[in-house]
């Protein structure tokens, strides 16, 4: 079942959509801390932008026990705390993989790393439950059966409402499936990933057979790749922007030179004039491209400043008005369109998941 086919809500101006095929509702656009809060973004800076979020309708807040070696849960939750919301008003996801230690259990999706892991997150975030606990990465060293087991063990103690996965192949995913159902177990309801205008294989080509078959949702990262659908790296890296700042986007000066790269800013120029004809931005534009996808469940915004959430909030201004016009425009300046997944020719899989 497809988002669209469920009915939305609407809070503060902000749309709501259920997370995959289950009751929880989320907002169209939320708010992540990966690289911002408690990393560049520390202090005062996160409780404005989280306050500021909260009033525009955004009450889904994500974070990992990774994000700036569990900083991020920190900042967030005694934002959170000072701020003075009530819990049920908010859905709080976090990430489960990295452990912020060496040892050689601090990690992975063992059984014990879900849960020791999971009691750390809800320390640093000072709650006794997420919405949300995510599987950041597969663990290909643990089987499969130990990861289901061990999250429906979290639920099941209510430290977690659902579980879901982040940048996992739709074979694995496939296969908690079939585990859960095989052993009555709790199956994960939706995928972190990557999502943009640059970035369309995994989401909207290799995941159709999982929205087909389990209404799977997606809680989308990365939705201006980066920040190249913004523009502003049309002529070069300015100073303090991401690719100026940020260590993992370090040389990436020399990556915009090249054939690709000249290539995806030349469709960024073309996407800023039919954004400028909408009297928006190309930032708001891709927001509101992903917004349109019937399976995007929420977007997932990364900001450093309260004047670039309300920048980001923009895409909902401009949402209604795209019309299939605009999007075939998009379509012929991207000309990235997947091709469509061959699942009518694909073998069954088996009680175990496996092909």
């Amino acid at each position: 079942m497809s988002q669209k086919e469920y009915p939305t809500f609407d809070t503060k101006g902000m749309p709501f959509r259920r997370l995959g095929n289950t009751g929880l509702r989320v907002p169209l656009l939320s708010l992540g801390g990966w690289l911002t809060l408690g990393g560049s973004v520390t202090g005062d800076p996160v409780k404005e932008i989280i306050q500021t979020a909260f009033e525009n309708g955004i009450n889904m807040f994500d974070t990992a026990e990774a994000y700036a070696k569990g900083k991020s849960e920190l900042e967030m939750g005694r934002v959170i705390k000072e701020l003075g919301y009530k819990r049920s008003d908010l859905v709080i996801t976090t990430k489960i993989f990295w452990g912020l230690r060496q040892g050689p259990n601090d990690g992975g999706l063992s059984r014990k790393h879900i849960i020791e892991g999971t009691q750390e997150c809800l320390e640093r975030l000072q709650m006794t439950y997420v919405d949300v606990i995510f599987a950041h990465r597969y663990d290909r060293t643990v089987p499969m059966e130990e990861i289901v087991r061990a999250f429906n063990y979290v639920i099941e103690k209510g430290w977690a409402f659902y579980w879901g996965t982040s940048e996992w192949s739709a074979q694995e995913i496939e296969e908690a499936h079939h585990i859960a159902t095989r052993l009555n177990l709790i199956a994960p309801i939706a995928e972190q990933m990557q999502h943009n205008m640059f970035h369309r294989e995994r989401p909207e080509k290799e995941y159709a057979v999982l929205y087909k078959n389990y209404g799977y949702g997606t809680t989308v990262w990365s939705p201006l790749a980066s920040g190249m659908l913004t523009g502003k790296y049309n002529n070069g890296i300015p100073e303090g922007s991401r690719f100026a700042t940020e260590a993992m986007f370090k040389g990436r000066e020399a990556q915009l030179k090249t054939e690709e790269g000249l290539r995806q800013i030349e469709k960024v120029k073309k996407l800023t004039k039919i954004a400028e004809s909408l009297d928006s931005t190309p930032t708001a534009l891709a927001l509101a491209w992903l917004a349109k996808n019937p399976n995007t469940s929420t977007i997932i915004l990364g900001v450093t400043s309260v004047p670039q959430l309300v920048q980001n909030l923009e895409a909902l201004k401009v949402l209604p008005k795209i019309t299939d016009e605009h999007l075939m425009q998009i379509e012929e300046i991207l000309d990235n369109k997947p091709e469509e997944f061959p699942t009518y020719g694909r073998p069954p899989l088996d009680a175990y998941g496996k092909l």
